[in-house]
């Protein structure tokens, strides 16, 4: 260790010190602002290290080669932190709401984010796991933050025992890896095994692909994620929708994209069975739903079967792809949740179905941004989700998986029926008994607003990520 890799690493070491400094804050200033006080400072953090790590250039391999500083990670941090901060700014009227404003909110994100960052820029198996956990330890703590509420614990006890079985799959796999290959570091590790692994290789490689599929909730390892996301607080939820996968799936790039470089065609069978179940387990699963936070759960799968499905290509074209439709798919669940966490009835938290009844005519703003981001998750053209799901398809036909793209049209016709069904009750559903209630902070309808407008940008070219996904990518395979 030098004091070069201490400066490319500043960013991470910046948001640890402010995490531990804002829970010293918040224990030792009782005042009731200190929560306001860290909520917004922890949001600001976020959005600096955003702009921070944008700014940042090269390649670069820090501390023995355990963590590497290139444009694919610094892109998807990027992504985080702006996820992070989405959520803390749409989340603070909701967590007054429910009495949970307290400090260990922000404060517990900024580890699990720590972790998030530490698990993209990975480049050894050991500093994977550490990173891992660092996220989910935190994690554990927020799905169970509701401790008067039975189902959030339940939801924190399903997410720890789930979480720690993964951790268990993973910790095998790698030493099958370890044990195979005689090292743990990415780079190595492919020019060991070559481009035709053995048995021990394949089944460690295997129960790797299970245990980072449990955490992108990628069928059939989604068992956990509907009982969760309606149990843990909606701002808990819209947390596990966005920068957890963000860092999961980047985890799962480099780890298969270099450290397996070479035996594509073993870990593209893998992916490519994960994303055909987990396009039609989300599609179909999610008709029957009554709840948006369930159905919003099984929509997370199907979208991350379209994650997978670029991925399953094995080309720079796929990784490109795949970080559009990621970035395209968090914008999406922010704005989702952020609508949610606003919407009450007769005092309570309105998140059945059915208190979408005739909202359009209350709300007319409201019901049109939340329809434009349905649309878009529908992939209804010329929406940014249509163009997402276009070039994910595109991606797989052209590495040869058109059976896969087939399947994955297929799955997202019959999924296009649940995000429709909520527009139609929006505008001609039924009225419930009870009157829409709605408390609208200035950054929830920001966010909402955000969301909303950029499902609509595609063509100014969504934003200008289109060449900052492009050097992502190839600077992951270059």
């Amino acid at each position: 260790m030098n004091s070069t890799d201490l400066n490319f690493f500043l960013p991470e070491i910046t948001l640890s010190l402010f995490a531990m400094a804002a829970l010293m804050f918040g224990v030792f200033v009782k005042r009731d602002a200190t929560p306001r006080i860290i909520f917004i400072a922890t949001t600001a953090v976020f959005l600096v290290l955003a702009l921070w790590i944008s700014l940042g250039s090269g390649t670069n391999s820090l501390f023995n080669n355990m963590l590497t500083d290139d444009a694919f990670g610094r892109y998807l941090k990027v992504l985080v932190a702006i996820s992070c901060a989405g959520v803390l700014a749409s989340s603070v009227r909701y967590l007054k709401r429910t009495g949970l404003y307290t400090i260990e909110f922000p404060v517990l994100l900024a580890l699990s984010a720590l972790g998030m960052m530490i698990m993209v820029a990975a480049n050894n198996l050991m500093s994977l796991y550490i990173g891992l956990e660092l996220q989910s330890l935190a994690l554990y703590v927020l799905a169970a933050y509701r401790r008067d509420n039975a189902r959030s614990s339940e939801a924190g006890m399903k997410y720890f025992v789930l979480g720690a079985l993964s951790s268990g799959l993973f910790l095998f796999g790698a030493s099958l890896v370890y044990g195979f290959s005689g090292t743990t570091e990415y780079g190595a590790i492919a020019a060991s095994i070559g481009a035709h692994p053995n048995l021990g290789i394949v089944f460690g490689l295997a129960f790797l692909a299970a245990a980072i599929a449990f955490k992108i909730s990628a069928a059939p390892f989604h068992m956990w994620t509907p009982d969760v996301y309606q149990g843990a607080p909606t701002a808990v939820t819209a947390l596990f929708a966005t920068a957890p996968k963000v860092a999961a799936i980047g985890m799962l790039s480099r780890l298969f994209y270099v450290g397996f470089a070479d035996a594509v065609i073993a870990w593209q069978q893998i992916l490519a069975v994960l994303a055909l179940l987990s396009v039609f387990v989300g599609a179909i699963a999610a008709i029957g739903q009554t709840n948006i936070k369930r159905l919003l759960a099984y929509s997370s799968v199907l979208n991350m079967g379209f994650v997978l499905l670029a991925l399953s290509s094995g080309t720079q074209e796929g990784l490109h792809s795949m970080l559009i439709f990621l970035t395209i798919y968090v914008v999406m669940s922010l704005g989702a949740f952020a609508f949610v966490m606003s919407m009450e009835r007769d005092g309570r938290e309105a998140v059945e179905i059915s208190d979408l009844g005739q909202l359009s005519s209350k709300m007319p703003l409201r019901a049109a941004g939340f329809a434009v981001i349905m649309f878009s998750m529908a992939g209804i053209p010329p929406l940014a989700g249509f163009w997402g799901k276009y070039l994910a398809i595109t991606a797989a036909v052209n590495s040869g998986l058109v059976w896969l793209a087939i399947a994955a049209v297929i799955a997202s016709v019959i999924g296009a029926y649940y995000y429709l069904r909520l527009i139609y009750l929006m505008y001609f559903g039924e009225e419930p008994s009870q009157d829409h209630e709605s408390v609208w902070t200035i950054s929830q309808a920001v966010v909402f607003a955000i969301s909303a407008i950029l499902m609509l940008a595609w063509m100014i070219r969504f934003f200008l990520i289109e060449n900052p996904s492009l050097s992502a990518a190839a600077s992951l395979l270059g």
